[in-house]
């Protein structure tokens, strides 16, 4: 064990909530004390006490081009002293969402804001606006951020410490919210013909990955857009997390269908505070101050932020073959590994797309939020133990998704796999 981090988590515990300012950063679902960590390049971040780590965190998935890139960091080093906040217009919004615009043709109008909770709580309002509808119809082991109506059955840190998620949430907040199960257009239709003209809007993530990466099938999301077409609805994809990951042009891109609003967040930000909504011009007119529906925020397109997310943008663009080479080491990885379990007979499945990866220790298919519940999370937890012990930072949940960066090399897939191989062993010994 790391001593010089369990005496900053005894520290920690003092003044932060559970030692922590997130709560999956605990190491609650997985048992001991969290890693504190000092620096991070490439694929490695270091810990406190100069033990390095291949990370498959990356800043939860905000960090496509891996930890420092030099790119960024110059660029911010750059223009740094010209100002970390304005709090009036400039130019680098306009040549950023003009870029954002670019890669995803469903938005037409876009607005900054600071978070992924910011921009699923103001598309949510904002389709309520448009509509002049309350019910919005969410999915089972889906996060949409941590507003009071989202939390209902949500995913993440809700799933990985089984918390309560209506203390502190009025009964009236959750009224208007139907959750229905991950991946089941007969639900959907089944809800829409009964209540459809209450309905606002369906959010749903294209690829979930707050249960772990779960994928849609195949109808589910493509149904989703024509249900919503029938019924007048705002189909809302939240592609925080698949935003420029799967695709340059998201999910919405590499499944080809396409969305009324967008939620952005985590690569755009290139490794900085950010978020962001947009869509139809129609809709997003009715935002203040064209329209009714106001939404606010002091450092909305921040300008350090904007800076670091436009030079991540041009550089995936720059490197070749750049979301191949990032799933090609997926698909490399997880075969292995599951080639590893099953000459040891561990039942496991793990769920890939892209640059993404989620490993359970089940011998069923996880295609929604009661499977992945199902998975041995005990045995996920030594697993995690046991990699780490190696060198190696897997997400410290069974329920959040594991990412690539273009940062990590052949060789770090190697030592992975050897660290693996032994893990794999260890876990049921």
């Amino acid at each position: 064990m790391d001593s010089l981090s369990i005496k900053l988590f005894e520290k920690a515990k003092r003044i932060f909530p559970g030692g922590v300012n997130s709560p999956v950063r605990s190491f609650y679902s997985v048992g001991g004390s969290p890693i504190f960590m000092k620096k991070a390049s490439g694929s490695k971040i270091f810990a406190v006490n100069n033990k390095r780590y291949i990370d498959y965190v990356m800043s939860w998935g905000a960090l496509i081009l891996g930890h420092s890139d030099k790119a960024v960091v110059d660029e911010l080093i750059k223009h740094l002293s010209e100002g970390t906040s304005f709090g009036t217009p400039h130019s680098l919004e306009i040549e950023f969402a003009k870029e954002i615009i670019r890669a995803m043709p469903s938005i037409e109008l876009i607005r900054f804001v600071n978070s992924g909770t910011e921009a699923t709580m103001s598309a949510i309002r904002l389709a309520r606006g448009f509509t002049g509808r309350d019910v919005v119809v969410k999915f089972s082991g889906s996060y949409h951020g941590h507003a009071d109506y989202l939390l209902t059955e949500g995913g993440s840190g809700i799933m990985s410490l089984n918390v309560q998620n209506r203390t502190g949430v009025p009964y009236n907040f959750l009224r208007d919210i139907v959750v229905l199960p991950y991946n089941s257009l007969e639900a959907v239709e089944k809800l829409l013909r009964l209540r459809h003209k209450e309905v606002a809007c369906i959010i749903v993530e294209p690829i979930a990955a707050n249960m772990g990466v779960v994928l849609a099938r195949e109808d589910f999301i493509r149904g989703l857009r024509k249900l919503s077409d029938r019924y007048g609805i705002i189909l809302i994809f939240d592609e925080v997390i698949t935003g420029f990951r799967l695709s340059y042009s998201g999910a919405q891109g590499y499944l080809g269908v396409k969305p009324d609003l967008t939620c952005l967040g985590k690569i755009i930000g290139g490794g900085l505070p950010i978020g962001a909504y947009g869509g139809r011009r129609d809709i997003m007119k009715l935002i203040a101050p064209l329209g009714d529906v106001y939404q606010a925020g002091t450092l909305s397109g921040n300008p350090v932020a904007l800076r670091a997310g436009l030079t991540t943008l041009k550089r995936i663009k720059r490197i070749p073959r750049f979301y191949n080479t990032l799933k090609e080491r997926v698909v490399h990885l997880c075969s292995q590994i599951k080639l590893m379990a099953g000459k040891t007979g561990i039942d496991i499945r793990i769920n890939t797309v892209s640059s993404m990866f989620t490993i359970f220790f089940t011998n069923s298919e996880v295609y929604d939020y009661s499977s992945a519940k199902k998975a041995d999370t005990s045995a996920y937890g030594r697993f995690f133990h046991a990699m780490l012990k190696r060198g190696i930072y897997l997400a410290p949940s069974n329920f959040e998704a594991n990412f690539l960066s273009i940062a990590h090399t052949d060789e770090d897939i190697d030592i992975t796999l050897k660290a693996c191989s032994s893990a794999l062993r260890e876990t049921y010994m």
